[in-house]
């Protein structure tokens, strides 16, 4: 059961949901399916449909449009708020708002990050849409391309974090000395800036919170959809706010083809895909869309392009292996290479290691 008893309804709760709210199955139908949307269930004929909207000050509001037995107030729809990137709660009938409150100041660094993610995420919507066209495109050192967009991107963003107290790193600028045992937050204001600049699906927004090497919080919003993968450690993953767990499957996603060579293809894969967005990629891995990330046939991938995936994917009960086999570790590091294989569990990722080699 989700937040407050209520939870993300299913296409088998809306006929009894829609009867609840005074509605026709059809019209509460696509809720299911809407990234914006929600459609909140309990045990006892709760119900209740928000939806993300974008207010006159340029911030965004979870709007409840219909509800029955469910006060503007309770924790699910704030929580559904919050995991929206939302200021307030507004009822659409009455106007009346609620704010969203955020973690206490004493709540622990992973509940404070999770929060401030989402917020950035929404930031970062406003920003990138604002910048797009703006400015010259330039190529980074990598071969990359690099746009006003992801400027804009950085510092939203940052602004946002930034609160946490803890270093932040980030594609978009030089790296910050992380002291030895202290947690730091990782970002890539605008994954897949090649897809954003050709305007093809998708292009994401990626932030994580690690740890003694590990990404201990993330989340990965791919802005090009609406859809949100979000994770903390010890709690799961979600996408939209539906639990999701990796599965075993023959499909393979890689994050581009390798110049001048042809993408490996392991024998384990029944298909490669390839979507020009690795935060995204590995959270169809989380989410079981995929089976399996790897990298380990080209030069690698830099921890700004993963650690909100990994979260993501290691709370959704995934495994991750450097091209050695050991468990990756991240490091503060945004001009590093690492090269490594993500998959439904250890057993798969190891096989996929060994197809590989």
């Amino acid at each position: 059961m989700a937040e407050g008893g209520l939870r993300t309804a299913t296409s088998a709760d809306l006929p009894a949901a829609a009867e609840a709210l005074g509605l026709a199955p059809a019209a509460l139908a696509p809720a299911v399916l809407d990234p914006w949307a929600r459609v909140l269930v309990g045990a006892e004929g709760q119900v209740v449909l928000v939806r993300r909207q974008w207010t006159h000050e340029a911030t965004a509001a979870a709007v409840v449009i219909r509800r029955a037995g469910v006060p503007l107030d309770h924790p699910a729809v704030l929580a559904a708020a919050a995991a929206w990137g939302c200021d307030r709660v507004r009822h659409l009938a009455t106007g009346r708002c609620t704010d969203v409150p955020p973690p206490p100041v004493d709540a622990p660094l992973p509940v404070r990050f999770a929060h401030l993610a989402a917020l950035a995420a929404t930031r970062v919507e406003t920003a990138v849409a604002l910048a797009h066209g703006t400015g010259e495109a330039r190529t980074k050192g990598d071969g990359s391309p690099a746009l006003a967009a992801d400027a804009a991107a950085h510092d939203a963003a940052v602004g946002v974090l930034g609160a946490l107290g803890v270093p932040v790193l980030s594609e978009e600028s030089r790296d910050t000395a992380v002291p030895a045992g202290r947690p730091w937050v990782v970002l890539d204001p605008l994954d897949g800036t090649g897809n954003f600049a050709a305007g093809l699906p998708p292009w994401a927004f990626s932030a994580a919170l690690v740890h003694e090497g590990r990404p201990v919080a993330g989340l990965v919003a791919d802005l090009s959809s609406g859809r949100r993968w979000a994770a903390v450690e010890g709690q799961g993953a979600v996408r939209d706010g539906v639990p999701v767990r990796t599965r075993p499957g023959g499909t393979v996603v890689v994050p581009s083809g390798p110049r001048g060579a042809a993408v490996a293809v392991p024998a384990t894969a029944r298909r490669v895909r390839i979507t020009g967005c690795t935060a995204v990629d590995l959270c169809l891995v989380a989410d079981g869309a995929a089976a399996a990330w790897h990298d380990v046939d080209r030069g690698g991938t830099h921890v700004h392009d993963v650690a909100g995936g990994l979260a993501v994917l290691l709370a959704a009960g995934g495994s991750v292996l450097t091209d050695r086999g050991e468990p990756l570790r991240l490091a503060p590091d945004t001009g590093a290479l690492i090269r490594f294989v993500a998959a439904a569990d250890e057993a798969s990722a190891r096989e996929l290691l060994a197809a590989l080699r």
